[in-house]
């Protein structure tokens, strides 16, 4: 495994900056995940790294070699994409195994046979190993392509929303697989989401990307409790974090336009009155809409709480974060 190094890219494509001097370091042995958008520059970021796209300006490292004019096979990745990249007219066997079947790693057909099974085992596709790969359904293709990716010991994976056509559960317990079997080897993971899940419960870093500009990069709690914008508090949290005029509380700094308030950092019981709208029990805890002085907050209360539609509770701001007028973070 090695630490990748994006200096300064920049990528255009027919006129569109695609990516607008990203850089960024992958640490060796971390699982990055990229949050953005759609357009953001997320999978040209992974194309980049993988080399089946070359920056216009600036350089990829791995393992602290360039890889300028490397091509994907010399750069040792193995890549993971939202399309299956299957051999159809091979059996499930047969697809996982293509990767070790190189004559220039030359490896015994005993450890191919362990790789394949222990992948396969971890997969739930053991009982898949002789369809052939025609005859899976969506989700199983994509735990064979992912399995493919997985028997290698490459210097970097990448993954492009590897688990997006999997059934919440699947995509649940295979979240916990690919973070055990990364933190057991080491491996360096660069992973591109949609799934705010997927990044609080997996990265050990978040990368996020706005218009093809990286606006922020650090573990998901830093970026969850000190983002730089409010940009960038909107790509984590569940419910979203609740962005109102800065006026509607005390106490605001001079600049503040705007405050955020994650739904759990909005105390009731004493305050200003809100407007119970709606009751949505989750069963280990209910969120309450509320109205507040013409605005919609979400908040967070305890699972069994007798409150209905229509009542009034008292509410206060507990450690709020202030946006100046261009959306970014006053500290």
């Amino acid at each position: 495994m090695a630490e990748v190094i994006l200096k300064n890219i920049t990528k255009s494509f027919a006129g569109h900056r695609a990516l607008d001097e990203v850089s960024m370091i992958v640490p060796n042995g971390s699982f990055v995940v990229l949050l953005g958008p759609t357009g953001a520059g997320k999978t040209t970021t992974l194309r980049m790294v993988s080399g089946l796209d070359n920056p216009d300006v600036g350089e990829v490292m791995i393992g602290g070699r360039s890889m300028r004019g490397l091509t994907p096979a010399q750069r040792n990745v193995a890549m993971v994409f939202q399309q299956y990249s299957l051999y159809p007219h091979l059996s499930v066997r047969q697809n996982l195994e293509f990767p070790l079947k190189s004559p220039l790693l030359k490896t015994p057909q005993r450890t191919i046979d362990e790789k394949v099974n222990a992948i396969a085992e971890i997969l739930q596709i053991s009982h898949k190993l002789d369809n052939k790969a025609t005859a899976l359904s969506g989700g199983e293709m994509q735990r064979v392509s992912i399995g493919r990716a997985l028997v290698r010991n490459p210097q970097i994976y990448l993954m492009d929303e590897p688990l997006s056509s999997l059934d919440a559960k699947l995509r649940a317990d295979l979240r916990v697989e690919l973070k055990s079997i990364q933190a057991k080897s080491g491996a360096t993971l660069l992973y591109v989401t949609h799934d705010q899940v997927e990044a609080m419960t997996m990265a050990t870093h978040v990368g996020v990307l706005h218009e093809g500009r990286l606006v922020q990069f650090g573990s998901p709690r830093e970026i969850y409790e000190q983002p730089v914008s409010i940009y960038a508090a909107t790509r984590l949290g569940q419910p979203r974090i609740n962005v109102v005029p800065a006026e509607l509380f005390p106490d605001a700094p001079a600049r503040a336009k705007s405050i955020g308030l994650r739904p759990e950092h909005i105390n009731q019981g004493d305050g200003q009155e809100a407007t119970v709208t709606r009751v949505e029990h989750l069963g280990d805890q209910t969120r309450l809409h509320l109205s507040f002085k013409k605005h919609n907050l979400i908040t967070v209360t305890d699972a069994h709480t007798r409150l209905k539609g229509g009542e009034t509770i008292k509410i206060q701001p507990n450690k709020p974060l202030y946006f100046d007028a261009a959306g970014m973070r006053l500290v």
